[in-house]
C-alpha cells in the first residue's frame, strides 16, 4: 500500500473522535473547550432493501440485528471495545448485497462471527455532519477504497492503545478491480484476522484467500516480523523504490523468532 493510502486511512481517527466528541457534547457533559462539543450526526435514512425494521434505530438482515445510525454504532462498539462492522448499502438491494445476505443466514458460522463485532447499515448516500456542515460518510478519504459504492468497511475500536485502534483496518468493496472481484466468504476471513493495521491484516488476507490456502498465515502473529516488515514497507514508501533492501542487516534482528526467515516484497495500486 502507498504511503498516501496508509495515510488516508489513518484520517478516520480523527473523523471518530469528532464522533466520539459529539456523542459525549448529546450526552450532556459540560466541556468549556469548544473543540469538544462538535457536533457529528447521521442525518440519511435507510435505503430501501431486503430488511425487516426491528425497532427505530436497528434492523434486522439474515437473521442478525444491525445498528442504522453510525454515531449510535460507533459508540457502542467504543463502550464494548468491540470492532465495528460498517455495511454500506446501495440504493437497490444489488445483487452483492442480497448475496451476502444469504450467505449469512445460511452459514450459521457467520452469525457467530457477526455476533462478536458491533454493526451498522449505512446508505451510500450516509451524510455526517461536522462543524454544521453536511459531509458525505464515503467521502471521507478513510473509507475512499470503498470507490463511493457498497461494500464493508471494520474499524478498530477494540484495541485500547494500539496504533491502529480508531482506524479502519479492512476494506471491502462489492465495486470489482482488475485483480479484485468480490465473494461472500471475503468478509469471514476478515472477520477472523488477528489484530494488525489495514496493511497488516490485508496481506494475511490476500494470502488466506489464496486459492491454495498456505497453513503459514494460520500461524502465530510474531510482533518482531509485524514491526521489521513494517519499518521496510515504510522504507520503500519513503524511497520509492520496491526491493530487499539491506536484507542481509536486517536478518539478525529478525531471526530471534528461532526459525527461517524470509521476505516477499509486493505492491498494490488503487482500483486493482
Amino acid at each position: 500500500m502507498s504511503r498516501n493510502g496508509e495515510a488516508s486511512l489513518r484520517a478516520v481517527a480523527l473523523m471518530l473522535a469528532m464522533s466520539a466528541a459529539a456523542i459525549t457534547a448529546r450526552a450532556g457533559e459540560n466541556n468549556q473547550n469548544s473543540d469538544h462539543h462538535t457536533t457529528m450526526k447521521l442525518v440519511a435514512t435507510q435505503p430501501a432493501c431486503s430488511c425487516e425494521e426491528a425497532s427505530s434505530e436497528t434492523v434486522s438482515a439474515a437473521g442478525v440485528d444491525w445498528h442504522t445510525d453510525y454515531a449510535t454504532a460507533y459508540r457502542a462498539a467504543k463502550q464494548k471495545k468491540r470492532m465495528l462492522l460498517v455495511n454500506v448499502v446501495g440504493s437497490n438491494n444489488s445483487r452483492e448485497q442480497h448475496g451476502i445476505e444469504q450467505y449469512i443466514a445460511k452459514y450459521p458460522s457467520m452469525k457467530t462471527r457477526l455476533q462478536r463485532v458491533e454493526r451498522v447499515r449505512v446508505p451510500v448516500n450516509a451524510t455526517l455532519t461536522i462543524k454544521g456542515k453536511p459531509q458525505r460518510l464515503l467521502g471521507h478519504p478513510a473509507f475512499g477504497d470503498l470507490q463511493g459504492g457498497p461494500g464493508f468497511a471494520l474499524i478498530d475500536l477494540q484495541h485500547v492503545g494500539k496504533p491502529y485502534y480508531g482506524q479502519v483496518v479492512n476494506v471491502l468493496p462489492f465495486a470489482g478491480g482488475k485483480y479484485y472481484h468480490w465473494r461472500e466468504d471475503y468478509l469471514a476471513t476478515a472477520l477472523d484476522l488477528p489484530p494488525g493495521s489495514v496493511t497488516q491484516r490485508t496481506m494475511i488476507w490476500a494470502v488466506r484467500i489464496h486459492p491454495e490456502r498456505p497453513a503459514s498465515t494460520f500461524g502465530s502473529f510474531h510482533p518482531t516480523l509485524a514491526n521489521g516488515a513494517a519499518y521496510q514497507s515504510s522504507y520503500q514508501a519513503n524511497i520509492g523504490v520496491q526491493g530487499h533492501h539491506n536484507f542481509e542487516t536486517r536478518y539478525a534482528g529478525l531471526a530471534v523468532t528461532g526459525g527461517e526467515v524470509s521476505e516477499v516484497v509486493a505492491e498494490s495500486w488503487p482500483g486493482e
